[in-house]
């Protein structure tokens, strides 16, 4: 699988997950420095050839070849939290079908203190190398799940003792009114369509976030941060 984007791709460097490198000819000499400190082997190639390879333009003049992303198990998130004696706090997507958008939450998650993103095997984007541009690296530092069944891994993590908040623009609540220091499950659905009944109904609770009455809703990635950032705010970190 080829990956590219400078973030990206130096991430996968420092995992040692890198089979080979093409840099594009006329990068800035600072780049070049920092694969050969962290011990790359690249070829220069012309701009051209990455364009063709990669199909984009937007690739910064970098791409590797890399292993398949691997996903996490759920049980990964749990252990960082503990790593971190941090309260869990993990992120369930319900029907993220667009990878820059994946990819963009990934990294909200990971730069807000999030342990683990969570979403279902049929209903999300992959971990392609869009979404992992996107992430700016975010997807190989934090757990990325993927499960069967979200409702019945919401289920599980409930029964773990994590307590369920789903977003949603008909929600009662809004974040002042909410308890956020008690271990989290953050629900988000996409933007069309919300999220599912199944996944709805295995929420504990529902909030919004308050906006002005001509805007309609906003980007999922935006609300998501926003939402990961009154958590942060209500346990005191920020």
């Amino acid at each position: 699988m080829w990956i590219y984007g400078r973030n990206p791709v130096l991430e996968a460097l420092k995992e040692g997950r890198v089979r080979r490198v093409l840099v594009a000819r006329g990068v800035e000499a600072w780049l070049l420095r920092e694969l050969e400190k962290l011990g790359a082997e690249y070829t220069l190639v012309p701009r051209i050839e990455l364009d063709t390879l990669l199909r984009t333009t937007h690739h910064q003049g970098l791409a590797a070849e890399v292993e398949e992303p691997r996903y996490a198990p759920l049980e990964e998130a749990f252990l960082l939290a503990e790593a971190r004696k941090e309260l869990p706090l993990l992120v369930f997507l319900d029907g993220i079908t667009d990878p820059r958008n994946y990819g963009a939450m990934i990294r909200s998650a990971l730069a807000l203190g999030a342990h683990g993103v969570v979403s279902e095997e049929r209903r999300s984007a992959p971990l392609s190398p869009l979404a992992l541009k996107a992430s700016a690296g975010a997807a190989l530092k934090l757990p990325v799940v993927k499960v069967k069944n979200l409702p019945r891994a919401l289920e599980e993590v409930k029964q773990k003792g994590l307590w369920v908040y789903g977003l949603d623009v008909r929600g009662a609540k809004t974040p002042r009114e909410l308890d956020f220091q008690r271990p989290l499950a953050l629900v988000l659905g996409s933007e069309g369509e919300g999220m599912r009944r199944l996944v709805r109904e295995s929420c504990d609770e529902l909030f919004r976030i308050p906006m002005r009455e001509e805007a309609e809703s906003l980007n999922a990635s935006v609300a998501l941060g926003i939402a990961l950032y009154a958590v942060a705010l209500g346990r005191g970190v920020g």
